[in-house]
């Protein structure tokens, strides 16, 4: 896909047509050291900004995510994309985004995570949150939030401190891990290579 990512066609008199040229990102898979990196604060909302906001979403949607973080597509800035609605509609972007309160409470529910797919497992978070970010359009906004939405704060904004939820699970568990998911890239660099073989 090319860079641009709008472009603008003019047809008849009246009629103005936009055109969104996204492009699907690729998410780095655990154990990736790029995902240990701490994120810096953005510092301009600007159209590249805005255009990297468009593509996690399309990348989160297109792999069946419900958030994102700029982290997991290699780009070390805190922003995160999230939509935990059931129907898809109702786009939530962080920039820049901290985390103002946690309850005490606390709640463990199975986790996964775009970077480690096929892995579930049990983590405990705050069953509430409140959190200040600015929004794609430079506004700032506090979200107060709990249950899943709530989980889903914290964990992508884990990411942008370098932290993936798998490292919240014993060291056994890590190792099994990381070992399923480097046989996982083995084998379809594998598979890669068998279909570029000439016939």
């Amino acid at each position: 896909m090319p860079h641009d990512r709008a472009a603008r066609l003019e047809s008849g008199e009246n009629s103005d047509i936009l055109i969104d040229l996204m492009a699907l990102l690729s998410i780095l898979c655990y154990p990736d050291a790029r995902l240990n990196k701490i994120a810096r604060p953005v510092e301009a909302i600007d159209a590249r900004l805005k255009a990297l906001i468009g593509d996690m979403f399309e990348t989160m949607y297109e792999a069946k995510g419900v958030g994102l973080a700029a982290t997991q597509v290699d780009v070390h800035q805190r922003l995160v994309v999230i939509d935990v609605s059931e129907t898809r509609d109702q786009p939530l972007t962080l920039i820049n985004p901290e985390l103002l309160w946690a309850s005490d409470e606390r709640l463990k529910g199975e986790e996964g995570c775009l970077s480690v797919p096929g892995i579930y497992d049990g983590v405990e978070r705050a069953a509430q949150v409140r959190v200040r970010a600015l929004d794609e359009n430079g506004q700032s906004r506090q979200i107060e939030a709990e249950g899943f939405l709530a989980v889903c704060l914290q964990h992508e904004m884990d990411h942008l401190a370098g932290k993936v939820f798998v490292q919240y699970l014993s060291r056994l568990k890590q190792s099994r891990i990381k070992a399923k998911l480097c046989k996982q890239e083995r084998q379809a660099q594998q598979e890669t290579a068998r279909q570029r073989e000439p016939l």
